[in-house]
């Protein structure tokens, strides 16, 4: 385990009151960017990797674990004293190649419990949340068994989800475990289906008797999508009702059909991260606040919400020359907030 012998837990030391807050990182920016290490250290609490900790990152052939990019990352946390969240343990998404020679149930769930087993007693005592579960349905479901097709939902049908939050839990019982999901805060037919079914199936695991912490908002927000505040909150009043942590996951706010002039598109960005945190704060006190990116510099938003007009997106809190946003300002103010 290299470096990992004797593992030692992070931690940090946010200002007194304050929601902690981070960011995800991305190793290759990390080492070779060295403002941009610098901008996460001063502004975050906490890091998650991007992509570092995923299956096709950790297990690119069968039988291969390769840890150097998410050591590096814990590597980096221990360093600067931030905390870790581990993202993630079971999705439909990022798998590498080889998973679609899996045939049958045995197989499939062989494999799911050992990455969990190796990827999370190697990182116990370090990484204290998991998002164990990312993404579990589709983006319009009937109910809470209209989970994504995958090859977990082939072979191991919705018992994927508790043999995953269940295998976790065993291995670090003092990892707290969180199920993550999107498109739970926006107003439509589409939205409130996603909220209904969410409901639904964190009730189901409750039910049984299956380890969960917390629910995950990622609230990838879009400038043009209203948030449903009635309906948001009244499924937050839920996740407090089954004492279910709240914790917003992956904020940024897409900017490509915004405005283009700067100053117009950072204030509309940053009101439409308002009006969700304002939502979100008045009813729960989240447990962290992280976006999904520090800076605009680094950011999956071009690559699917590319701007028409050619322009660069601006979805983050730290401009691409890491000057702060108004987004950064917004954030700040929720982050002193008190139910």
């Amino acid at each position: 385990m290299s470096a990992f012998a004797t593992p030692q837990s992070l931690s940090s030391t946010p200002a007194a009151g304050l929601i902690p807050y981070g960011s995800a990182v991305r190793v290759g920016a990390l080492e070779s960017d060295a403002t941009y290490r610098e901008a996460i250290i001063a502004n975050c609490q906490m890091v998650v990797a991007e992509g570092e900790m995923k299956w096709a990152d950790l297990r690119p052939t069968r039988g291969e674990y390769r840890f150097e990019k998410a050591d590096a990352i814990i590597d980096f946390a221990r360093q600067n004293k931030l905390d870790v969240r581990g993202h993630t343990l079971a999705w439909y998404g990022a798998l590498p190649a080889w998973t679609s020679e899996i045939a049958g149930r045995a197989e499939a769930e062989r494999e799911l419990v050992d990455h969990i087993k190796t990827v999370v007693s190697r990182y116990r005592g370090v990484i204290p949340s998991w998002d164990v579960v990312n993404e579990p349905l589709v983006d319009f479901p009937e109910d809470a068994s209209s989970l994504r097709p995958c090859v977990w939902t082939k072979y191991l049908g919705a018992d994927y989800l508790s043999i995953a939050l269940r295998t976790t839990a065993a291995v670090d019982p003092q990892a707290r475990l969180v199920l993550n999901e999107y498109d739970i805060e926006f107003k439509g037919p589409q939205f409130t289906a996603k909220r209904n079914a969410l409901l639904q199936l964190l009730r189901s695991l409750r039910d049984k008797g299956v380890p969960l912490h917390g629910v995950g908002l990622q609230a990838h927000l879009f400038a043009d999508r209203a948030i449903d505040r009635d309906g948001l909150q009244a499924f937050l009043r839920e996740m407090t009702a089954l004492k279910l942590d709240v914790l917003i996951t992956e904020l940024d706010v897409v900017d490509y059909e915004l405005p283009g002039k700067v100053s117009e598109r950072d204030a509309l960005v940053a009101k439409k991260a308002g009006e969700f945190l304002e939502a979100v704060c008045d009813v729960v006190r989240p447990k962290a606040i992280l976006t999904w990116g520090l800076s605009d510099r680094y950011t999956w938003v071009p690559i699917y919400f590319k701007r028409p007009d050619g322009m660069p997106n601006r979805p983050l809190p730290l401009d691409a020359d890491l000057k702060r946003k108004p987004l950064f300002d917004v954030i700040e103010q929720f982050r002193r907030k008190t139910v």
